[in-house]
């Protein structure tokens, strides 16, 4: 267990994990110890298949190139990730939902041509297994190949989340307004979508969570990072 004081976000993914505090620094973990990671300013990022993603409090959208982060035109977001096929997703600041695909998101063009798809949504997260979402409502929801269809259907999951979070290999966290974590249960091949809800007692309020290669990474209400082992 390493515990790190910050107040912002954490994602992992492809073996990294990146960070962002409340003054919007960036950081990556090298070792046991947390590194500053490029020179702009951001509130959230986020790290998969596609490299390394982030917003800064202006809902600019910046590319990891390099060595530093890179603005891109075409749309602003609130929320990006970076955890699908090779696909970056995110929200606007009107919760609207939005695609970049594979070949558009590993292009080194400045503007980029978003796909904007179905619904609206406050968070979301995608593996490459499906995207998971959560609404202003707090409702939860599930799709497959979020990119790949021209008329998208979410699929609504039982349960209420302010976050959700999927892992590379389908592992599903919620975090609800009262704090507490939820993993997804029964998920499979045959079942993307998983077939219930399993608490995870903690002793401290949770404000985000993200999973990646068997460890489960927490940031307390407190601004604390807790590090666990699934």
């Amino acid at each position: 267990l390493k515990v790190t004081v910050i107040d912002s976000q954490i994602d992992a993914g492809q073996g990294m994990v990146v960070m962002t505090d409340k003054n919007s620094n960036a950081f990556f973990l090298s070792g046991s110890s947390w590194s500053k990671l490029g020179s702009v300013p951001l509130k959230h990022v986020s790290v998969g298949p596609p490299g390394i993603w982030g917003v800064d409090r202006q809902n600019e959208v910046y590319k990891f190139v390099a060595t530093d982060f890179v603005p891109t035109r075409g749309l602003e977001l609130k929320q990006v990730d970076a955890g699908g096929q090779g696909q970056i997703v995110g929200v606007t600041i009107s919760d609207s939902i939005h695609c970049l695909n594979a070949n558009r998101a590993s292009s080194i063009k400045e503007l980029m041509n978003w796909n904007t798809m179905s619904g609206l949504l406050i968070y979301y997260s995608c593996a490459p297994t499906g995207c998971w979402g959560v609404n202003s409502e707090e409702q939860i929801y599930f799709m497959v190949n979020l990119c790949l269809q021209a008329l998208p259907v979410w699929n609504r999951i039982g349960g209420a989340a302010i976050s959700v979070e999927v892992g590379s290999d389908r592992n599903v966290f919620v975090v609800n307004r009262d704090g507490q974590l939820f993993e997804r249960t029964g998920i499979s091949g045959q079942v993307p979508q998983g077939t219930g809800w399993k608490k995870i007692e903690m002793s401290v309020k949770i404000k985000h969570a993200s999973y990646d290669l068997g460890y489960l990474w927490l940031v307390s209400e407190t601004g604390f990072i807790v590090k666990c082992t699934k």
